[in-house]
């Protein structure tokens, strides 16, 4: 029996109330935390013992301390051969999982066979107490070691417990009770962190000319250009049109860099002596940190710079590079007037140039408390072939980075972790993944793993009222190869605080990208390449960090892949156009209906009103104006009152063919079977036909209307001259309220004095000539 459909609820958006900023009487977080639910934790910091004893024949001791509540155990490192050893470490158990009345913390001797026991301290849960931050930390105390049977054994260990919240300073980097089936070795990689973008920059290049270039072949013409090349971005230049020793390009070369600038500038000036041969003529390095920057369109200085090169000698050894004459012309710059698109420009989060000093003021704060998930998906086979998922969350505004812990083999995972950022444009896009956490089985030395997406959500912050809460459950929704599928819920708290109604306001008049993308526009081909190069420097940079933040979550984070082709897509933005246009349409619609007098009362008001707007036209454009105020307010009453979330239907996500899909999953360049891309192409081709045929309709319009004085027709032409006489000489003398009036009247009259056959003008004009005859 074939599975019905998903529900259209099933992807809809679902407001919640959950209960933020505390749930215990007496207990209160701080104002940082007001976003979340409260979570409660026993924190017990291990700090340091001393006196312990020699357990070992040759009287040393290899000290470890483990901390059980219940069924929970967590353990320090190890030291050998130490008696007063410190280990500052912090462990962190859920009061909802509490299934003990005390907890125990024993010191324990390493060893090969069986660890021995050198002594512990129980403490008793009633007995612990609390504190909420702004709260100084609690101060560890010396607690004497006891044997099994609780009386005092040689030792004592400096402990702190306390019962607190995740907004305790110990929270981040604690061991918690629900990773505790991690390895230690992969701890790291479940804990929560905050990362920052590097900061980017644009590299110009201009490339002016060189001199006393030395060419081998001096019998010919040389062919020279310049190679530039940065890290994995190789650009060139043209080919000269001088062609002599001396050539010149003046052409800029562009590329990204990002701080600390790790990698230099390689130009090498290039002879092309034949096919797929070029011979080097010199090379330049130059390192970024001596480039001059510039925060404007004001040219740098230019500089000289000599030109070194290979000598090769028998056997292929190279010579050490010999400085000679030759040297090129170069103007370098560091463009800090230009923002570095990393994101899409659809849901750019940040819109402000790259130097500092360009920065205006921040506008608000945006707080952001991750809650928690519900109903995840199964995302990998655990032990047994049971599935599992190891959930965790990632935010990106602005350049910073959040990404919270993961939580173990839960398909409901609580985080109630809290962020907050500056915002300095309120036209901008907050993105949050979650992920499945791949790398705590040994992931790391499996080949190829990654982590899988679950889903992702975006948030316009002009969509939000200013200190408003908006409390929400979001539907996680993929495409597959399969189809779309909701992967989950993910529960979010989101408030936008404005610090300065004026200075908001006045952003909706401000460029959307700093002045120089207009002053000096970049090419759509140029940004798409630099785009692309950011977007990898990134990566790069966030997967380095520890925890790495990993390539494939960065590239699915700034939608890497949303410039490839995709039936669906064209589709969806197909429709989207069409509702656009269909407002437009619904006046025409209502205009005929007027016009055919389909509502006698409804027309007779219009000719009323149009009389009035032709006897007194300055009431024109007040008359629109307050249309559209009274429109406004009369929609006033069904604003949307949630934020926007993935509409399914929208993107066409529910219709598209098992096919499409195939396609849309494809890799670039294809891997698909010689059949398959072939019937692809052609449904392209039947597609591209059909947008050919609008178009080519579209240009015969156009040359149309140039045709009308173009005497290509000369009947037509004389015609069309001589109406636009005899009407200039009747508008000369007849005013022109009664020319609009008359003009007016007719497009309004009645049926009766209607013909079904097209009207002259009409005719006339499609009988104008086009350049379709000489297509061919």
């Amino acid at each position: 029996m074939q599975r019905p459909p998903p529900r259209p609820e099933d992807f809809s958006l679902k407001e919640t109330a959950p209960n933020l900023g505390g749930s215990v009487p007496g207990d209160k977080l701080t104002t940082t935390y007001d976003l979340v639910e409260q979570m409660l934790y026993l924190y017990v910091r291990v700090v340091k013992a001393k006196d312990l004893p020699p357990k070992d024949v040759t009287g040393s001791l290899d000290p470890y301390v483990e901390v059980k509540l219940g069924n929970y155990k967590g353990t320090t490192k190890h030291f050998e051969k130490k008696s007063n050893p410190e280990w500052n470490q912090v462990f962190a158990f859920s009061r909802d999982r509490l299934q003990a009345t005390a907890v125990e913390v024993t010191v324990k001797d390493k060893d090969f066979i069986k660890d021995d026991f050198v002594g512990r301290v129980v403490l008793e849960l009633n007995e612990v107490p609390k504190r909420v931050p702004p709260d100084s930390p609690l101060a560890p105390q010396w607690y004497r070691l006891e044997d099994k049977k609780g009386d005092k054994a040689k030792g004592e260990l400096m402990l702190a417990v306390w019962m607190g919240t995740q907004a305790d300073e110990a929270f981040p980097e604690a061991w918690h009770s629900d990773a505790a089936t991690v390895p230690s070795d992969v701890v790291a990689n479940i804990r929560s962190k905050v990362y920052l973008n590097p900061r980017l920059w644009y590299v110009r290049v201009n490339v002016i000319e060189a001199q006393d270039l030395l060419i081998t072949d001096k019998g010919r013409y040389p062919d020279v250009y310049v190679k530039a090349s940065m890290g994995n971005q190789i650009l060139k230049t043209r080919p000269s049109p001088s062609k002599n020793t001396n050539p010149m390009w003046n052409e800029d070369l562009i590329f990204v860099a990002a701080e600390p600038f790790e990698e230099r500038l390689l130009l090498s000036v290039e002879d092309r002596v034949g096919p797929n041969k070029d011979e080097v003529l010199g090379r330049a390095m130059i390192t970024l940190q001596s480039v001059p920057r510039r925060l404007d369109y004001k040219p740098v200085p230019s500089q000289w710079y000599n030109l070194e090169r290979h000598v090769l000698l028998e056997g292929d050894q190279k010579k050490k590079e010999v400085k000679f004459s030759s040297r090129i012309h170069l103007r370098i710059c560091l463009d800090g007037g230009y923002h570095v698109l990393d994101e899409s420009t659809h849901y750019s989060s940040d819109l402000r140039p790259t130097a500092k000093q360009l920065w205006k003021p921040s506008i608000g704060i945006l707080e952001l408390g991750i809650l928690s998930a519900h109903g995840l998906q199964p995302m990998k086979a655990g032990k047994e072939g049971i599935g599992m998922t190891d959930a965790y969350c990632v935010a990106k505004y602005g350049p910073k980075w959040v990404r919270t812990r993961t939580i173990v083999n839960n398909f409901n995972p609580k985080w109630n972790e809290q962020y907050t950022w500056e915002v300095f444009d309120p036209c901008t896009v907050i993105t949050i993944g979650v992920f499945d956490n791949c790398h705590l089985q040994g992931g790391d030395k499996a080949a190829g793993t990654r982590d899988t997406r679950i889903g992702k959500v975006r948030i316009r912050l002009s969509t939000l009222e200013t200190d408003r809460v908006y409390t929400h459950s979001y539907p996680l929704i993929v495409l597959l190869p399969s189809g779309v599928k909701k992967m989950g819920e993910v529960q979010l708290a989101v408030r936008f605080t404005c610090s300065s109604l004026l200075n908001m306001m006045y952003m909706y008049s401000q460029p959307f990208l700093p002045k120089m993308h207009y002053l000096h526009p970049l090419s759509v081909t140029q940004l798409d390449m630099l785009r692309h190069q950011a977007t990898q420097i990134v990566s790069m940079r966030l997967s380095r960090a520890e925890p790495p933040l990993r390539k494939e979550v960065v590239e699915y984070m700034l939608d890497v892949d949303s410039h490839m082709w995709s039936m669906r897509k064209s589709k969806a933005n197909f429709f989207r156009v069409m509702s656009v246009l269909s407002g437009i349409i619904a006046v025409s619609k209502w205009f005929d209906q007027i016009c055919h007098w389909k509502n006698p009362l409804t027309t007779v008001l219009i000719h009323v009103l149009f009389i009035i707007l032709v006897l007194y036209p300055e009431l024109i454009l007040p008359t629109i104006f307050l249309y559209l105020f009274l429109i406004g307010v009369w929609y006033f009453r069904w604003r949307p009152k949630h934020p926007p979330h993935m509409d399914t239907r929208l993107s066409h996500a529910e219709s598209t063919t098992p096919d499409e899909l195939d396609e849309e999953f494809d890799t670039f360049p294809s891997a698909r079977p010689g059949d398959i891309v072939r019937m692809r192409y052609d449904r392209l081709r039947s597609v591209a036909g059909r947008i050919q045929t609008v178009v080519g309709d579209l240009a015969t319009q156009g040359e149309r209307l140039q045709n009308l004085l173009s005497w290509r027709d000369p009947r037509a032409t004389a015609l069309f001259v001589t109406f636009c006489f005899i009407t200039a000489i009747v508008l000369y003398v007849t005013p022109f309220r009664v020319v609009a009036l008359l003009v007016g009247l007719y497009v309004l009259r009645h049926p009766r004095f209607r013909h079904k056959l097209p009207s002259v003008p009409l005719n006339f004009f499609r009988r104008l000539p086009a350049r379709t005859d000489s297509m061919l």
